[in-house]
């Protein structure tokens, strides 16, 4: 239980970048034994506020007191002689060492003087996951254990080097919904035991079931700080994004046509040759939308890879509108009306030193009106990108600034105008809301409803279980490369989680 005593204030925060001010005047403090919700848009100033706090950024104004103390952080190794930890949300672990090898790196016991003594690793690491509930074996090596898991690792880290102030950004991400709960016990225990927690997140529900206060942000200003019992989603929702948002997906029941994507038996090998895709067989129909569920690293990647000609299939079949596009590539499966928002926005779906304009062209500028015999037309460019950019309400440039110059949640919108806007037979939409605030996943879900009502086949992927049950007319489950069962869209999430986890063996067996 929270006491009055401040763990830590920020105090008139300001942070300026050129033409950008991210953080204005900002005052945020956390107290001892409390879990502190940080919300607000993409650009709100959150990072920023948290990299200031963690060292990585140096205030224009303001400062840092830790326990009523001024101090002043110059790096993160400042940050931690504080008592500061940070899980990030892409976790920052070795795969191919152990959990103890990942705790103590760059802290590590030694015998006399020289000689790691991993034997007290161990056993430091044990005693500690012993005494905060986070069970992991200090000999595991990290790729071999669960995602679930390697977030232990993250907060185990953190509490090895003495941390008294814990922040934690989009922690339940790539997590199953058991996962979550069994995060969120435990840091109520951290919590109880005195441990302040910064916990940002964009999912309400989860912010209303865990934390004891809340702070909104919004365009680098603090919006308001409430008690979690004074909270609605709608009201903090409003609050972020400064009007009412539509937190459910409004839709109707689909009409299912003929059907446009069709996958027989596939099998796909990953980088290592090791079959990660096995006998997959599904179809998706005009005007509906099929989710496809599982906890990341079972075989979404490959699947959507051989899907949109980026990764051979070492079996299997693929059909597009009934032609045979297994064997053909990423051009000749986009000119056969395939759309594909690609789950790593920056590696697949951008040119971050290109401009807006020529990365929404990157697929059309071979043809017209882009181009005629070689000659391409930078102002029909500039023209089509300028609507793109305003329907898509993408902030941050025009259509002459650099991909690289704006937030992830924006990046990710200029994606989706593009492959929205070129009006696809077949929409692959990997992850389509990663990185996103309420207000632009609202946008986004309608749009892509609009795409299913528009008698599109629209294959939606994401790790968001709530985002699948909104918008899927049918939901599949990927569990180790396989689909274990067909739900509706009425399934609990409990249930889809035991399934995600292998427990959906016997619904595909039936």
């Amino acid at each position: 239980m929270a006491d009055d005593a401040l763990a830590l204030e920020l105090r008139g925060i300001t942070k300026k970048f050129p033409g950008v001010v991210a953080n204005d005047r900002i005052d945020f403090d956390l107290r001892r034994g409390e879990v502190h919700a940080l919300l607000g848009e993409n650009g709100a100033g959150k990072s920023t506020l948290m990299n200031v706090l963690y060292g990585l950024y140096h205030p224009d104004e303001g400062e840092i007191r830790i326990g009523g103390e001024l101090v002043s952080m110059g790096s993160p190794k400042d940050a931690i002689a504080h008592g500061i930890g940070m899980v990030h949300q892409h976790f920052m672990l070795i795969p191919v060492m152990t959990v103890a090898e990942n705790i103590v790196l760059g802290t590590e016991p030694r015998r006399e003087g020289a000689i790691l003594d991993l034997g007290a690793a161990e056993k430091r690491v044990r005693e500690l996951s012993v005494r905060y509930g986070l069970a992991v074996d200090p000999r595991a090596r990290i790729r071999n254990i669960s995602v679930g898991r390697q977030q232990r690792v993250e907060i185990l880290k953190a509490l090895y080097r003495d941390a008294e102030i814990l922040i934690l950004d989009e922690p339940t991400a790539v997590l199953t919904p058991q996962e979550a709960t069994e995060l969120f016990k435990v840091l109520r225990s951290l919590a109880d035991e005195g441990m302040s927690i910064i916990f940002i997140s964009h999912k309400l529900n989860e912010v209303l079931s865990i934390a004891d206060r809340i702070t909104v942000l919004r365009r680098g200003k603090k919006i308001e700080t409430l008690p979690t019992k004074d909270a609605t989603e709608a009201g903090l929702a409003k609050l972020m994004v400064g009007r009412e948002v539509l937190l459910r997906v409004d839709k109707t029941a689909a009409d299912p046509g003929a059907t446009m994507l069709r996958i027989d038996d596939l099998v796909v090998a990953d980088d290592r040759g090791l079959a990660a895709v096995r006998g997959v067989s599904l179809e998706v129909r005009a005007g509906e939308i099929v989710g496809i569920a599982g906890v990341d690293g079972n075989g979404q990647t490959e699947l959507i890879d051989a899907i949109t000609g980026l990764r051979r299939p070492a079996s299997g079949r693929i059909e597009i509108a009934g032609r045979d596009l297994t064997s053909a590539d990423a051009r000749q499966v986009l000119d056969e009306g395939l759309g594909h928002i690609p789950e790593d926005r920056q590696a697949r779906g951008l040119v971050l030193e290109f401009t807006l304009a020529e990365n929404l062209a990157l697929e059309d500028y071979r043809r017209p009106p882009d181009s005629r015999w070689g000659w391409l037309f930078p102002a029909r460019l500039i023209a089509r990108a300028r609507r793109l950019l305003r329907e898509f309400d993408v902030r941050g440039g025009g259509p002459s600034a650099r991909a690289a110059a704006l937030s992830g949640g924006n990046q990710q919108k200029v994606v989706i105008a593009r492959e929205v806007g070129r009006d696809p037979r077949v929409l692959v939409a990997a992850q389509p809301t990663r990185g996103l605030d309420v207000g632009a996943i609202e946008y986004v879900h309608k749009r892509l409803i609009a795409v299913r009502d528009e008698g599109k086949a629209v294959l939606l992927i994401s790790l968001e279980l709530d985002e699948i049950l909104s918008l899927s007319d049918r939901i599949l489950v990927l569990y180790e490369g396989g689909i274990v069962g067909e739900y509706g869209p009425e399934t609990p999430e409990e249930e889809l989680g035991v399934a995600m986890t292998g427990g959906g063996r016997k619904v595909a067996a039936a």
